[in-house]
This record gives structure tokens, sequence and C-alpha cells, in this order.
């Protein structure tokens, strides 16, 4: 049985995932080296970092609780545009499954210990993951442009 999450939800996680994926498409692994200069990190560890917040968010849907002390063990898995579309396709399908798992009456009486001492409904915890996926997608359309990459329509009429 599917739960109101997945039949009134997903269908905005699936598509915002297929943006991060669209950016992946267009990088080489030489791309993932670049910096825009400063104290800004290369263009891979924005997306590694965006996959440890991938990871806590199906974590908290697992656990109802939440924290971002996870790191990917190999930090070159930054460097590596194959290593990281083979990792966001297993985030993908556990935060899936995570969110699959919970009954509608979980989702109406639970809630997600998070950071700051504060509780979040599981639906809002949702929402806040599809909000830090649109802060991601800021980040890569900048970075995105400043290597010349061609962001699609579709993107530019989400993200700007």
């Amino acid at each position: 049985m599917t739960n109101r999450l997945i039949e009134g939800n997903w269908n905005w996680v699936e598509p915002t995932h297929g943006l991060r994926d669209e950016v992946l498409n267009l990088l080489s692994d030489s791309d993932l080296a670049y910096s825009p200069g400063g104290t800004n990190p290369t263009f891979g560890a924005v997306i590694r970092e965006f996959g440890e917040v991938e990871h806590a968010y199906a974590e908290s849907f697992k656990h109802f609780t939440q924290n971002f002390d996870y790191r990917h063990p190999d930090p070159s898995i930054a460097t590596s545009v194959e290593r990281l579309k083979a990792w966001f396709k297993t985030l993908d399908t556990g935060m899936k499954a995570a969110i699959e798992a919970l009954s509608d009456a979980e989702i109406d009486s639970k809630t997600i210990a998070r950071a700051g001492g504060w509780d979040a409904p599981i639906a809002m915890q949702l929402d806040i993951y599809l909000q830090a996926c649109l802060i991601f997608l800021g980040k890569a359309a900048v970075y995105a442009r400043a290597l010349n990459k061609p962001l699609s329509k579709d993107y530019s009429d989400w993200i700007g």
C-alpha cells in the first residue's frame, strides 16, 4: 500500500532529482575540480556535500532523528562523475524506500527530531528536503554556468 507522501509529494522529489542528474550528465571528471575561487569548494565537493545531505534526510525518515554528521567514507568520490551518479542512484532508491515504508498513521503521528531542539512533522521534513534540493540546484547552476555548461529550459524554468 502506498502512503500519501508517495502519492502526493514524491511527484516533486523525482523531477527535482532529475534536475540534479541533468547537471551530472553535463559534467566531465575535470569539471568536478572547478572552483570559482576564494574559499569556495570544488564543484565535486559541492555535489558530494549534497549527497551527504540527502543521506541525512533519508536516514531521518528511518530513525526519526536527523543529524548531518555523515561524510562519504571516500572523499575522492568528488572526482568521478560516474561514481557520483551511481551513489545518487543508491541514495535516491534509499530515500524512496524509507518514505514508502512509512504508514499514513506514522506520517500523522511521528516527528523527526532536528538539530536545535525542534521536531518537524514528517511531511514538513520532506518539504524541507525539497528546499535543500533547490538550494543545491541554485549552487549547481552557478558552477555550471561558470563552466559554460548549457542548462535546459526546464532547469531555467524551475531554478532560474
